[in-house]
């Protein structure tokens, strides 16, 4: 089994993806933002590699206009190099990575100038996995779309549509159901027919469960069997409903009971879990330590590394039962653990507890730091104190000091991202 996030990684330095307005899409702009993108690719992909992650969902927006005719370059071509290696990487690791196209590839359109950009968008998502070197295994996932009043007429079409693209791209392409109008009845219907895989989604069908109910092991294992041999293992989507939001809207985190209360019922061990979820990779962490064969309480130390800075700004009280917590090296005690630390993110950050937490930051570099440098630290901490600077401008300070002494321990740390 693999847990995995999708697109952003946060908590690890220059992974963000840029973009460009298309009145600055020239070909040199182009170039150089596709360089950049596949740069952080790279970065996430080493991160993934490091911290065991197996499973990953690669943006859309890789490639700025990479569907559009604004960009006209032979973008595999020209970042050849840099594809071959990122796809080396993820070869050799034994990684899984996907891509899933937004609302506006929508397959089913009975306008053709959407179909055939909807076309246009599944090529392009197929060219970043093969320029990856990248297997059938690897998917691409897309929602069924509307319905436009009649949801049968509206599967006829995609199922047309469907043949019009190219062999590669059909074997890649798996559906998944939605939280308004394609229950999971109806994408496997629709699987079954294309003889492509469906995609479960706890969530949407809690949302949009099918006039026949059915529990999720039920509806997971009938998705199951539209997974075939050279597809890979099945896939599902897990995500949490945040409280008091819209229907489908996602937590910031997973909650580990309940996801374990989830997990424990599946009746195959092996299947892969895509989490979607705001903070991305930090659940993915917690579930795989949640659930990991190899209980070794480094796994929980390497955490508490990159959390402690930001939990010693809300609660030196947290901050000290954690520490006690994991002085028992013989026990494993991952539910209490991330338990303390989902409960902390709950308090706000108190300046005396902040000031205390920068200062355990700025020891890192006092002995080395130039006197402008002291002074600097010294003015914005004084400025934070009085209410006359930002929290913002002082770890600002504490971060370029990271990155320019190589602080490697620090620049892992979720004390800067964190908010």
């Amino acid at each position: 089994m693999s847990i995995g996030y999708a697109c952003l990684n946060i908590g690890t330095p220059h992974t963000n993806i840029r973009s460009l307005m298309q009145k600055n899409a020239t070909a040199e702009k182009l170039t150089e933002v596709t360089a950049h993108n596949l740069e952080t690719l790279e970065r996430i992909v080493d991160y993934n590699i490091a911290n065991d992650i197996h499973l990953y969902r690669i943006s859309s927006d890789l490639i700025p206009f990479g569907s559009s005719p604004v960009n006209t370059l032979i973008w595999p071509e020209i970042h050849k190099e840099a594809f071959e290696r990122i796809g080396s990487k993820i070869r050799k690791s034994g990684m899984r990575v996907s891509l899933h196209p937004g609302q506006y590839t929508v397959m089913n359109s009975p306008t053709e100038d959407v179909v055939a950009r909807a076309i246009e968008d599944l090529n392009y998502h197929d060219k970043i996995l093969t320029a990856l070197g990248a297997d059938q295994t690897n998917k691409i996932v897309l929602h069924v779309g509307g319905s436009n009043g009649d949801k049968a007429a509206a599967m006829d079409r995609f199922a047309a549509n469907f043949q019009r693209l190219p062999e590669i791209v059909q074997n890649r392409l798996i559906i998944e159901n939605d939280e308004r109008l394609y229950n999971i009845e109806d994408v496997l219907n629709l699987a079954n027919r294309l003889q492509i895989p469906a995609i479960y989604d706890n969530l949407h069908h809690a949302i949009n469960p099918p006039p026949s109910g059915g529990h999720d092991q039920y509806w997971i294992a009938e998705a199951k069997k539209t997974w075939k041999e050279e597809d890979g293992k099945q896939k599902i989507h897990y995500s949490q409903q945040a409280i008091g939001k819209r229907p489908g809207a996602h937590t910031e985190t997973i909650n580990l009971e309940t996801f374990l209360q989830f997990y424990n019922q599946l009746v195959d061990p092996t299947i892969d879990i895509m989490l979607e979820v705001k903070e991305k990779k930090l659940s993915a962490i917690k579930c795989q330590n949640a659930t990991t064969e190899t209980q070794h309480l480094k796994l929980l130390e390497k955490e508490w590394g990159r959390y402690k800075y930001a939990i010693l700004e809300r609660s030196p009280a947290i901050y000290q039962a954690i520490r006690t917590l994991l002085k028992d090296k013989a026990d494993y005690p991952v539910q209490e653990f991330y338990r303390l630390i989902d409960a902390v993110f709950t308090e706000e950050i108190r300046p005396g507890y902040a000031e205390n937490a920068a200062a355990h930051v700025w020891g890192y570099f006092k002995k080395n730091a130039t006197d402008t440098e002291r002074s600097q630290y010294e003015k914005n901490l004084t400025n934070y104190r009085n209410n006359t600077g930002t929290l913002e401008t002082l770890k600002r300070q504490l971060f370029k000091l990271a990155e320019k002494y190589e602080t490697d321990y620090l620049l892992q740390s979720l004390y800067f991202y964190l908010e």
